[in-house]
């Protein structure tokens, strides 16, 4: 199999929370603030939460924008970032993580919960 063929998935959605590392503070805030002015920029669809951030848009967007974050992170001195990520990609249908919280809230409700 020629492996250089395959491309990568038309749409995805990651959930990432970006972890400023010897910073000698318990607060992201600082950072958390910026990261969310660089994807407000992008153009990007995304939702901020309590633990991180889901955005969504094409793989190349979606983890160019990631690899943005870091960057500018490390501009404001901080050397060491982590990133935990979660992605996911289909194939069956065009889904945004909007529409999946609504998915199961309409579940919820047609179970009266």
């Amino acid at each position: 199999m020629d492996y250089s063929t395959i491309s990568t998935p038309a749409s995805c959605y990651a959930d990432f929370c970006i972890v400023p590392v010897g910073t000698g503070s318990a607060s992201v805030s600082a950072e958390v603030t910026e990261v969310q002015k660089l994807l407000r920029a992008s153009g990007l669809k995304y939702t901020m939460h309590s633990a991180g951030t889901t955005v969504e848009g094409t793989w190349d967007e979606v983890f160019t924008i990631i690899g943005k974050a870091h960057t500018l992170v490390h501009q404001r001195g901080v050397v060491r970032v982590q990133t935990s990520l979660r992605t996911g990609t289909r194939t069956d249908k065009k889904q945004t993580a909007e529409d999946k919280v609504k998915s199961v809230e309409r579940r919820l409700a047609e179970e009266g919960q």
